[in-house]
């Protein structure tokens, strides 16, 4: 379980990597709730958040404190990262979207987020869509990059995006055997 506790938000996450994609979501913020839920779902890991913020003034803090909160969950569940595939990619569509995702858990955080829609899907500000893709990168210290290939439909866009950072996570999280997925003997 990892928590965080600020003046603008208090956030609880639970993440089994090997789970069955069961998501119990709850943020206060109904459109975030779904597109978590398919990322769990689809990244085959049983995922639970409970978020309290001040939506009253924003919905950036909830966002980003989640988003710190997988990134660090993942870490930690991760560990040294011994025997993992370390990386993957997926590319998702949805009806008209097409998303590629890919991550690397090398231990260096970086995001390349080229995610173009604009506006709001079910009253997400769709700008978070990169917040949150930061602050799960730098707290997992991994990279993960995000591009939107095609898409006229925002939320087709960002649910595709989110359920092909959840396969992309899987496929990298995946064991493979190996001692530890580096040539440099650590990450």
């Amino acid at each position: 379980m990892v928590e965080r506790r600020t003046r603008e938000t208090e956030v609880r996450v639970r993440l089994c990597l090997d789970g069955e994609g069961r998501g119990d979501i709850s943020t206060g913020i109904g459109f975030f709730d779904h597109l978590l839920e398919a990322l769990a779902c689809h990244g085959s890991m049983d995922l639970v958040v409970r978020a309290v913020g001040d939506l009253h003034v924003d919905l950036h803090h909830t966002v980003e404190d989640v988003g710190i909160c997988l990134g660090e969950a993942l870490r930690r569940a991760l560990g040294e990262a011994r025997g993992i595939r370390r990386f993957a990619s997926a590319h998702v569509p949805m009806d008209d979207a097409l998303v590629l995702v890919a991550v690397d858990f090398g231990g260096r955080p970086y995001v390349d987020c080229r995610f173009t829609s604009k506006g709001t899907a079910g009253g997400f500000p769709l700008a978070l869509v990169p917040e949150f893709m930061r602050a799960v990168a730098w707290k997992a210290a991994m990279n993960i990059h995000l591009e939107e290939l095609r898409g006229r439909d925002v939320h087709h866009v960002a649910e595709a995006s989110f359920k092909a950072l959840g396969v992309a996570l899987r496929d990298a999280a995946r064991a493979d055997g190996r001692a530890l997925p580096s040539t440099k003997g650590v990450l």
